[in-house]
């Protein structure tokens, strides 16, 4: 598929068929995650792969998806076979900032502008979300909700100086049954390039 074609295709998917992913595809979707930009080539990123029906009910369960509620949103999400969590180090960027190469010893937050631990992670979730549209699937980057990171955290293992930037379910799309996401509500706004000055 052309590059336009996967950017112009692009869209959050909310329901899946039950038909497996071929795990191939889902080596390249994490393959693709990796060769995202990251500052000073941290590299401080993780993914969780949940790709056995057992652990993308343990993460449902764990995130606060209750298997008595129902909603067109949940019901949907949770037919997808794959969820893919990309994760941040902000350890990993202020260890590798304080390297002789980059200088800054103190391992200041401060320094900082933005969080890059988070743009990096952000950026690499996006590849899986475009590998997904050039492999024929659908994908839909979602945020856990914060009073659920502890369980999360507990029911993975997830090491203390990682942070979840989200999840990303994957699966083969399904015409879309519920309630039309926010683009079929609002317009695609065409007033945010600025040339020149503001």
């Amino acid at each position: 598929m052309e590059f336009r074609e996967v950017v112009r295709r692009r869209r959050m998917v909310r329901r899946y068929s039950g038909d497996p992913v071929d795990p191939a595809v889902v080596d390249r979707m994490l393959e693709h995650a990796q060769r995202a930009p990251t500052a000073g080539f941290t590299q401080g990123w993780a993914f969780l792969v949940l790709d056995k029906a057992e652990d993308v009910t343990r993460f449902w369960e764990s995130t606060g998806a209750d298997p008595e509620t129902h909603n067109a949103w949940l019901d949907g999400m949770r037919t997808a076979p794959v969820v893919i969590v990309p994760l941040a180090s902000k350890a990993a960027y202020l260890e590798r900032y304080a390297q002789p190469d980059k200088g800054w010893t103190d391992r200041s937050e401060e320094r900082w502008p933005v969080p890059y631990w988070y743009v990096d992670a952000g950026m690499a979730a996006l590849l899986v979300l475009q590998t997904a549209v050039d492999e024929g699937l659908g994908a839909c980057f979602f945020g856990i909700p914060g009073e659920h990171l502890a369980s999360f955290r507990a029911a993975f293992g997830v090491p203390d100086d990682h942070a979840p930037v989200g999840a990303i379910t994957v699966g083969h799309r399904v015409p879309d049954a519920g309630a039309a996401g926010s683009p079929a509500r609002r317009e695609r706004r065409t007033d945010v390039v600025h040339r020149g000055r503001w």
